[in-house]
């Protein structure tokens, strides 16, 4: 996916999340203990100044702490200022100008799809919490967006983030494969070694099928790998342990 579509995807999924009503603000988000949309909205906004410093700084200059946002109905238009500056930084950095990342010194673009797959899925926790206080349901993600969104958490997310805090994956899962399809996509396929996770993205490998192969809408997919929604949400075929036990393992 282009730098120029992640942008725009950050605008779209940002705009809703800032159009949040605020008699919601202390509605509680289903899927995480403690947290309202009042804290969503702040968690992200204040995501959205720190990438604002992280580009302000040179590629091995840690990000300096952000602001964080006002409490109270405040937070709304102060989310939607945070939002504005970000998507101004971004759009004014050349996607491959080297910058300051949290896996280490990166294209830019990385923080242009980052933010995207941020908000998006904190915009879902955003409206389950309204949802589950009698609202609408929530409005679904861009298929597109969500598969990209997939391949971030396999490629960003697992085989580098999790490497970088926590080293190897559990011995059980040493040695075995997983494939991702998502409905109309290629296949992402992982790869779990003792040295880290390989990802390959493209058509179904030739060398047969997965230990085990997660298949879903993309939006389930990604929610599932992000703890928003349950395993029951997406069809497991071959070996459902390995899954559950990846799932499991990769907190981040």
């Amino acid at each position: 996916m282009e730098p120029s579509r992640h942008l725009d995807l950050l605008r779209f999924e940002g705009n809703r999340l800032a159009a949040m009503p605020v008699d919601a603000l202390d509605a509680p988000v289903p899927t995480l203990p403690d947290w309202t949309v009042e804290r969503v909205v702040r968690h992200v906004g204040r995501v959205h100044r720190w990438v604002v410093g992280a580009l302000a700084v040179g590629p091995d200059e840690e990000a300096p702490a952000a602001e964080p946002l006002p409490k109270g109905p405040d937070c709304l238009p102060a989310y939607a200022e945070s939002l504005t500056a970000v998507i101004e930084v971004l759009r004014s950095t050349p996607p491959d100008a080297e910058a300051w990342t949290f896996v280490g010194p990166s294209p830019a673009a990385f923080w242009m799809r980052r933010q995207a797959h941020e908000v998006a899925v904190h915009r879902i926790d955003a409206a389950d919490a309204v949802h589950a206080a009698g609202g609408p349901e929530p409005e679904p993600l861009d298929p597109d967006g969500a598969f990209d969104a997939v391949a971030e958490w396999a490629e960003v997310f697992l085989a580098t983030r999790f490497t970088q805090r926590f080293g190897d994956l559990p011995a059980g899962l040493h040695g075995r494969t997983v494939d991702l399809v998502a409905t109309g996509s290629d296949v992402i396929r992982l790869g779990l070694q003792p040295s880290g996770t390989t990802v390959d993205h493209g058509p179904r490998p030739e060398d047969g099928p997965a230990d085990a192969t997660v298949t879903g809408d993309p939006a389930d997919l990604l929610l599932v790998l992000w703890r928003r929604r349950p395993l029951d949400s997406v069809r497991i075929t071959g070996d459902r342990p390995t899954v559950t036990e990846l799932l499991d393992a990769a907190h981040f």
